[in-house]
């Protein structure tokens, strides 16, 4: 039996024997993650530029936008390294700090979300008291605390993961250290612990989600008392991006941990969990930029002093 002492890495095995889809993973994993790292860079640029956008609601979607990045960055870059190495070798070390980094930013993705719900309940409920509520103090308050939870997070996962014992090749059939994966080259029960710790989560989840559905449930009611439809609409038009975020996000990473475990690795199971680790933090800047009247005009002052410095 090989324990936590003596292991030395792992070895990340996607498509064994498949070159072809390897390389297509390889390509599409570029092209998401300069998507995910062009998006969000311009949503932090903007609004750091832009002083109209100085408000609470785009204070978090910056911290969002920088989560995201890392998000996407602690499993993509070292995926397509990989596989330009034609090398699926990760040291025990690495894999280590690439759950933790997975876990925390994972968990504080869902906290922050759970907190821009709560901005925009305060915003469209109680309008005239937004700036007093929100204030920053308050904002920054905030994220600090979504920023230690999932600092929690990822200390009582990756704990718990890493000291369960190991058999086996070693082999994950994931393109990252996958905790589900690890979990199933345990030696014997010894990953009760982390069961119980992904139990607890799962529970915090669920609270974040119902907190995100009860605000909402209250936003759409204020909504729909707007006596003038422009109103409706420009109330929606802010509430709305962070909706879809919220529901591409909780639905990939639940439809992937709440499926039965395979024992046999497939090309499904790939695909899952990109769905819950690639897709979301590309696709996010988009929902913002696209739905977002003050966000694209952002954008577009952005691209204008840059193209305005270029020809400088």
């Amino acid at each position: 039996m090989t324990n936590f002492t003596t292991i030395s890495g792992f070895l990340l095995v996607t498509f064994p024997g498949n070159p072809e889809i390897e390389f297509l993973q390889t390509s599409l994993f570029s092209v998401f993650y300069l998507v995910a790292l062009t998006g969000n860079m311009l949503i932090i640029t903007a609004i750091s530029i832009d002083r109209s956008l100085h408000s609470p609601m785009y204070f978090f979607l910056k911290h969002l936008s920088f989560l995201d990045l890392c998000y996407i960055t602690t499993t993509v870059p070292r995926s397509i390294c990989n596989s330009f190495m034609h090398s699926g070798t990760i040291s025990l070390w690495e894999c280590i700090l690439q759950c933790f980094a997975f876990i925390v930013c994972g968990s504080t993705e869902t906290a922050i979300l759970t907190v821009m719900s709560y901005d925009r309940y305060v915003a469209i409920c109680f309008p005239l008291r937004y700036e007093t509520i929100m204030d920053t103090r308050t904002c920054v308050h905030g994220v600090l605390a979504v920023w230690i939870s999932g600092f929690i997070a990822g200390v009582m996962h990756t704990s718990a993961t890493f000291s369960i014992h190991f058999c086996g090749p070693n082999v994950i059939h994931q393109f990252f250290c996958d905790i589900p994966q690890l979990l199933k080259l345990s030696c014997s029960n010894d990953y009760i612990p982390e069961l119980g710790v992904s139990a607890f989560m799962c529970l915090a989840a669920f609270v974040c989600f119902i907190s995100i559905g009860l605000s909402y449930t209250h936003i759409f009611s204020t909504v729909l008392r707007i006596p003038s439809a422009e109103g409706r609409a420009k109330a929606f038009s802010t509430c709305l991006p962070h909706l879809c975020v919220v529901i591409l996000f909780f639905s990939t990473g639940l439809f992937e941990f709440l499926r039965p475990p395979s024992d046999s690795p497939s090309v499904l199971d790939v695909l899952l969990t990109v769905l819950y680790t690639v897709v979301p933090p590309t696709l996010n800047p988009m929902i913002y930029s696209l739905r977002n009247k003050a966000m694209k005009t952002a954008l577009r002052k952005v691209f204008k002093e840059r193209k305005t410095n270029l020809f400088c």
